[in-house]
């Protein structure tokens, strides 16, 4: 891997070369991009210089041994051993931070939750991954924007939307994305027996305007009296609003704001990442099926995670992994699944790289 090496460190030199320069420091969307790729770049030559010096000494220990005998040869065989295994490790971490990097990262996350198959008690449940994903926002520092909310008859959310910011926001939230099941006794069951019942998760990336552009010729805008839980009105001017994109038949509703304006303006915000992610999926084949099993029916058999109250167990059916601190999960602490599914996905993509791509 000498030559990846020795063109990593060139790209880091000019990259940094670039950073310095007026005219880039002036051109706020150049000095944006270039920072993250310095910052990429940057993590690979944390690991390529040291792979670098790590070839030489095992060059090094293999000419000593040619030259010494007995015990002297005996232990530098055991540092030529040992170098090998560093190399071996510094060339796997170095392979991962290579792989293409993901399109989406870095950017704002739209995080949607919706009660699917139970009734009230899967809205209930929705409410639970919502506050779960706050937590877990909060643990990282991210910052969230509500969106929209439904509420339900008992308190739970029928739909919720938030826009999670946050430097590693959509790496940590992408994998979220299917159909969670739960399996309780609910709060409207008098005989103490376990129901099994599911939300969905949606997880999309904001779209910037610049890369979505929507023709007003292509929109149906409908305005209409925002109402709560139940139906009843708890809005006396017709602030609500849908919007349907006629080519696509997509359609967002928003009422959450008291203006019209601005629930206008969440709805386009939601129609444009929705968008993008149709245009990502068209574009790569694996993202589309991907997108499509997202979400699917919303029933309990298309699960990709099963959180059961009775044994305190979370279990991730992608990935095998199952823990037994649900009521920690639930409070937000979703690290261990989420490293899990991602270190998945890295070795995913290092043996298709290996594979040629297949």
């Amino acid at each position: 891997m000498l030559e990846q090496v020795d063109a990593l460190e060139a790209e880091y030199a000019e990259v940094a070369a670039l950073l310095a320069d007026p005219d880039v420091i002036g051109d706020p969307d150049r000095l944006r991009d270039l920072g993250r790729r310095f910052k990429k770049v940057d993590a690979m030559v944390a690991v390529s210089r040291p792979l670098r010096e790590a070839y030489g000494d095992l060059e090094a220990a293999n000419e000593l041994v040619e030259l010494a005998d007995g015990s002297e040869r005996d232990q530098l065989r055991l540092e030529v051993g040992s170098l090998e295994i560093e190399i071996h490790r510094l060339e796997d971490e170095l392979r991962g931070l290579l792989l293409p990097s993901d399109p989406n990262d870095g950017r704002p996350v739209i995080l949607e939750v919706r009660g699917a198959e139970g009734g009230e008690e899967a809205n209930l449940f929705a409410r639970d991954l919502h506050d779960m994903y706050l937590a877990f926002a909060a643990g990282h520092g991210w910052s969230v924007e509500p969106l929209m909310a439904r509420d339900s008859d008992m308190g739970g959310f029928s739909e919720v939307m938030v826009l999670v910011k946050g430097e590693d926001a959509w790496t940590r939230l992408k994998h979220e994305g299917g159909v969670h099941r739960v399996q309780r006794v609910p709060v409207t069951e008098s005989q103490g027996r376990i129901h099994t019942s599911s939300a969905t998760v949606s997880v999309l990336p904001e779209a910037d305007e610049v890369e979505v552009r929507i023709d007003d010729n292509d929109l149906q805008i409908d305005v209409y009296r925002a109402s709560g839980p139940g139906g009843q009105s708890v809005n006396t001017t017709d602030s609500a609003v849908r919007i349907t994109h006629r080519p696509t038949g997509l359609v967002v509703s928003m009422q959450d704001e008291k203006s019209q304006l601005q629930n206008k303006a969440k709805a386009l915000r939601v129609l444009r990442s929705r968008l993008l992610q149709i245009e990502q999926d068209r574009q790569q084949s694996e993202a589309s099926e991907a997108r499509r099993g997202q979400i699917g029916g919303g029933g309990r058999s298309e699960k990709i995670r099963t959180y059961n109250f009775k044994e305190n167990r979370v279990t991730d059916h992608r990935i095998g992994l199952t823990l037994h601190r649900l009521d920690r999960i639930l409070a937000g602490d979703l690290d261990e699944v989420v490293d899990g599914l991602l270190a998945d996905e890295r070795a995913r993509h290092l043996s298709r790289s290996a594979n040629g791509g297949r």
